[in-house]
């Protein structure tokens, strides 16, 4: 049988509570900067007018809202503009005062 002394059980629990930390602070970042990125992108759809040919109509409307918090997912995948990372910075900053 092997025992692991408290002081390794001890820091290793440390360790892990900090990594949860830092992943929870990271996706607030995240969830963050796609909020105010769908909040941006919003006004430059507000004009488009859904009917004629190619027009999507109703349907179009309705589900536009989705279609600009996908645009704003994506381009937090894609790096974002820096928004997430300063408020993960920020919040385990505050976390650890």
């Amino acid at each position: 049988m092997s025992y692991s002394s408290p002081v390794t059980a001890d820091t290793s629990l440390n360790l892990q509570a900090s990594q949860l930390q830092r992943k929870g602070a990271r996706q607030t970042g995240t969830e963050f900067e796609t909020m105010v990125l769908s909040n941006m992108l919003r006004p430059m759809f507000e004009g488009l007018e859904t009917d004629g040919m190619f027009g999507g109509g109703n349907g179009e409307e309705m589900f536009r809202s989705f279609y600009i918090d996908a645009i704003a997912q994506q381009m937090v995948r894609s790096g974002g503009i820096g928004i997430a990372d300063q408020v993960q910075k920020q919040l385990l900053a505050l976390q650890e005062s």
